[in-house]
């Protein structure tokens, strides 16, 4: 797959995309990251990505001196040098910014690393398979506990990912599609790689923040526009057996928009099939991305 690479500035191939190992995001694991996917070449809530790229870079006290339309014009200008690459098509694109402390002597002091850097990655984006939406998934509920606040509180969205690598290998062991995992009182958290929801007599409902879990931006776009047609959906501690007795549940992701659960280990969500809840939020998701992917590209 074609992919190309901002770095600190400089358009580069996938193959020259070189940070020094004397970076600390590499070095410790200091540094924060937002994944951003497009709809017809435009960047999907793009201004919501920032905002909390760079809540989590405070949270570091990263300094973050690029500007939002910097950002946006880095993006283009790196969209643009992939769509000129050989063998390259325009399609919707993945993007992922990476920001770390920056390369410094080896210490925790972060005055030793004055410089951040600055990563784009952008590739096509691969089109998730058909099935999943029109079958739903399994999902593994996994024994990895979700990292407790008073650590690396899961709002940081960290480059530090070990606790969910570990959900998701643990439930790639056990031939499932996400890793579903409970924080430290037991409750459920999120997943590997998105948040978790289910539905109940027409209600929409998913954890809190205080449930130990990063602010999806998916997540938030969903509670807001369902409310809007008529969907009721709030933020409720849920525990395995509302999971379980659950009319529906799906998970949120950026990349895959609403994917329908329709199993949770050996235990049959609903009637096993994809609920029509699921199904109406997943049509409205996509109508609402094309049509604000419209407003900005006019």
């Amino acid at each position: 797959m074609v992919a190309v690479a901002y770095v600190n500035g400089r358009i580069c191939s996938q193959q020259d995309a070189l940070i020094s190992v004397f970076d600390h995001g590499f070095l410790f694991g200091e540094g924060v990251y937002e994944v951003i996917r497009t709809y017809d070449g435009e960047p999907f809530l793009l201004d919501r990505h920032l905002r909390r790229l760079r809540t989590s870079a405070g949270m570091l006290a990263l300094k973050v001196a690029t500007t939002d339309a910097e950002f946006e014009a880095n993006i283009r200008s790196t969209i643009s040098a992939l769509e000129a690459a050989p063998g390259a098509t325009r399609s919707d694109y993945y993007i992922r910014i990476v920001l770390t402390r920056g390369v410094g002597d080896m210490t925790y002091d972060p005055a030793a690393s004055p410089a951040p850097t600055t990563v784009i990655i952008l590739r096509p984006l691969a089109p998730s398979p058909p099935e999943i939406y029109e079958k739903g998934v399994t999902i593994a509920l996994v024994p990895i506990v979700r990292n407790h606040p008073g650590t690396v509180s899961p709002l940081i969205k960290s480059n530090n990912l070990l606790n969910n690598a570990m959900a998701m290998q643990e439930a790639m062991r056990r031939g499932a599609f996400e890793g579903l995992m409970r924080n430290y009182r037991g409750e459920l958290a999120e997943c590997a790689q998105s948040n978790i929801f289910i539905v109940r007599h027409g209600e929409l409902m998913t954890p809190p923040l205080t449930a130990g879990i990063l602010s999806g931006i998916t997540r938030e776009f969903i509670l807001e526009f369902a409310q809007a047609i008529g969907i009721p959906g709030h933020e409720t501690m849920l525990h395995d057996e509302d999971l379980f007795t659950a009319d529906e549940a799906f998970l949120s992701v950026t990349t895959r928009e609403i994917i329908p659960v329709v199993r949770v280990d050996d235990r049959v969500i609903g009637n096993g099939q994809p609920g029509p809840i699921t199904h109406m939020l997943l049509v409205e998701f996509r109508r609402r991305a094309r049509e604000l992917a419209h407003r900005r590209s006019v």
